[in-house]
């Protein structure tokens, strides 16, 4: 491409040059900090090598956390641009790049990994097993999504910004359209990323198939189990689709092939028809294991079973069969025809009955039950009417001749907010709160919590509700200005006012875990909501192998009956046996340093370097071929001591017994 060493910096925007100088300063501080404390062993050791599945589920929920923050300053420059006609804060290029990572950050590198993080605390606790099938494999699925990550949030600094928004369409992120390097930041990071979540997929369908504890079926799995399984298998039969297109689409910008150059014989409608292919699986990925987390958030809080469980159950496998047949809603102005669009119309419409089914299954658990308003819960019952918005809109924008009113307007914007972010966003939330005490043995603060809640959710209804109107009245969507004469400048200030009051929520919510950390009591039961699934039978911290005697399970709820009938709860000194556990190891993670190098020097189309560097990525792989190590055993005397810790301490689970 010609790219000289002095243009790989981004200079002459006032708002980058902040930021590089921000970067770098925070690095910095962080790595004076690490230094100062003499903290780098102890981030080797404890953090950086772990294969614990809590600690890379916390890894993957700080990521997540830093993520939300990145995304949501780009949709708080959106929105301050947008606040007024001819607004001149941002300029169409830099609002391009903008609206394509906030996108992309959003749904891939804030909600997946905050999904996948609180998956890899719980899932493994709920089942009642020691760890995840491959532990290796999971930390280096974390690993390989932290580097994917970070290339992709280097690009608005390093080299250019993708700008073809989070969809990416051909030909805007072809060659012809897109020259410079932006769209390569996409290409290859999603690649690199989508490698580790695959990774993950295989991992948890394993574990949860394989692993589970002596009596539990697939029926007695909690609901959040089930909803992990059903989403493990989607991600391996989506994700590899969007790794062939992202590997014709580097193809075809790094290596002039034309998979998708109409001029020269490819298709646009190819990258279209294999990026929602993949793209409308992945809403599912991401609200799946949501209506898992609010399964068990409104049963625990409602002091009842989940009612109808196997139609919660029948209705997940069925949003997971049709979940693979709607993509085309995505392009019924594309010119697919009648035939093709009605099909999809009614598929589309088809998969609302099964959400629908869930959503009475919640309100017939919560009817006459004795229902506890906790910050989880709040979060759990706003979702209801939220995400019943994002719905019947959805059921509106399915029908083929009224979508081509909506789909190119912010009526589509407000609908999918509406989808997301009661979906996702309030379900990590309400997880956050509910399983924060059994990740680090404290609670976040319940007062912080409930002015997070009224914040955040009132400022994301004045944020989105009023783009429903401005998209009946026109207001189209990827603009990044309107006129004064278009009427639609009060709304649109509404809106913005509506995200400041949502970003308010977001900081009390990170001051509540500064808060929290500090100032939290320690002293609290393993079991501080009365829950009923497994991973409430044990340490809150949870000690490193989970179960020091792995529990039998003879009904569904099993926790809940184990405490009513004071069966379980207690653990003999004969019951204890040594305990075989997985070693630490650096190759994850020196894995994603070689696949970021490699990224980058493709990135910017370096390929002897690139492939030089790719030696690195295969003696790792190597290295792990001749890998021997067989872990190690826990003592008996240190399973004792670990185990008369919390379980004498004041407050411990039998004292919950009602």
């Amino acid at each position: 491409m010609g790219i000289k060493w002095d243009e790989i910096l981004i200079t002459g925007d006032p708002i980058i040059l902040g930021s590089q100088i921000a970067i770098l300063l925070t690095s910095l501080g962080i790595i004076g900090g690490i230094t100062y404390l003499k903290k780098w062993n102890w981030l080797w050791r404890e953090w950086i090598t772990t294969v614990d599945h809590k600690r890379i589920g916390i890894m993957y929920i700080v990521a997540a956390v830093l993520m939300f923050f990145r995304g949501g300053m780009d949709g708080l420059m959106m929105k301050a641009q947008t606040s007024r006609p001819e607004m001149s804060f941002l300029d169409a290029q830099h609002y391009n790049e903008v609206f394509t990572a906030h996108g992309v950050i959003m749904i891939l590198f804030m909600a997946m990994p905050f999904l996948i993080g609180l998956m890899n605390v719980v899932i493994p606790l709920q089942i009642g097993a020691r760890d995840v099938a491959f532990p290796q494999l999971n930390a280096l699925s974390f690993w390989l999504f932290f580097s994917g990550a970070m290339l992709f949030n280097i690009a608005f600094v390093v080299g250019g910004a993708p700008d073809a928004g989070w969809t990416s369409y051909f030909p805007l992120a072809g060659k012809e359209f897109s020259p410079g390097i932006g769209n390569n930041y996409y290409a290859i990071s999603l690649q690199i990323a989508g490698l580790g979540t695959l990774m993950t997929g295989i991992n948890f369908i394993v574990t949860i198939l394989k692993m589970r504890t002596k009596g539990m079926t697939l029926m007695r799995m909690p609901m959040f189990t089930w909803t992990t399984l059903i989403t493990s298998v989607i991600i391996v039969a989506a994700f590899p689709i969007f790794t062939v297109a992202l590997a014709l689409m580097t193809f075809d910008r790094l290596y002039g092939t034309h998979f998708f150059t109409v001029a020269a014989g490819g298709s646009d409608m190819l990258w279209a028809n294999l990026f929602w292919l993949w793209g409308h699986p992945e809403v599912y990925i991401v609200i799946l294991p949501a209506f898992g987390m609010f399964s068990e958030i409104i049963s625990t809080f409602s002091r009842k079973q989940l009612y109808g469980y196997k139609s919660m159950v029948v209705s997940i496998v069925a949003i997971a069969v049709l979940s693979m047949l709607v993509w085309v809603h995505h392009f019924y102005t594309m010119g697919s025809g009648a035939l093709v669009n009605s099909f999809f119309s009614i598929t589309t419409m088809m998969i609302a009955v099964p959400t629908g089914v869930k959503m009475f299954n919640w309100l017939f658990t919560m009817r006459k039950g004795r229902i506890k308003m906790t910050t989880a819960m709040l979060w759990s019952l706003a979702f209801v009417p939220n995400f019943v918005i994002g719905g019947v809109t959805g059921v509106m924008l399915a029908m083929g001749a009224a979508d081509y009113q909506y789909h190119n307007t912010l009526f589509l914007v407000a609908h999918f907010h509406y989808v997301l972010i009661p979906g996702v966003v309030f379900a990590v939330f309400a997880g956050l709160y509910y399983w924060w005490p059994k990740m680090f043995g404290f609670m976040l603060n319940e007062k912080l919590g409930k002015w997070h809640f009224w914040l955040f959710v009132i400022g994301f209804n004045v944020t989105f509700m009023p783009m429903f109107f401005l998209g009946l009245n026109g207001a189209v969507r990827r603009a990044y200005t309107f006129s004064a004469e278009s009427g639609f400048a009060p709304l649109f200030l509404l809106s913005a006012i509506g995200s400041v009051i949502l970003a308010a929520g977001f900081a009390v919510f990170c001051y509540n875990i500064y808060w929290s950390i500090r100032y939290a009591d320690r002293n609290i039961s393993s079991d501080p909501w009365d829950a009923r699934t497994l991973e409430w039978a044990t340490a809150s911290p949870v000690q490193h192998y989970n179960f020091a005697k792995l529990p039998e399970v003879k009904s569904l709820d099993v926790f809940w009956y184990m405490k009513k009938n004071n069966e379980g709860l207690t653990l003999k000194d004969e019951e204890i046996e040594e305990i075989h556990m997985p070693s630490n190891s650096g190759l994850p993670f020196l894995m994603c340093v070689a696949f970021g190098i490699v990224g980058f020097f493709l990135i910017f189309e370096w390929h002897l370097l690139a492939a030089i560097s790719a030696v690195l990525i295969i003696a790792g792989l190597i290295y792990r071929s001749f890998d021997y190590n067989d872990g190690y055993h826990i003592h008996k005397d240190e399973i004792k001591k670990t185990e008369s810790a919390w379980r004498k301490m004041e407050g411990k689970v039998n004292n919950h017994v009602s």
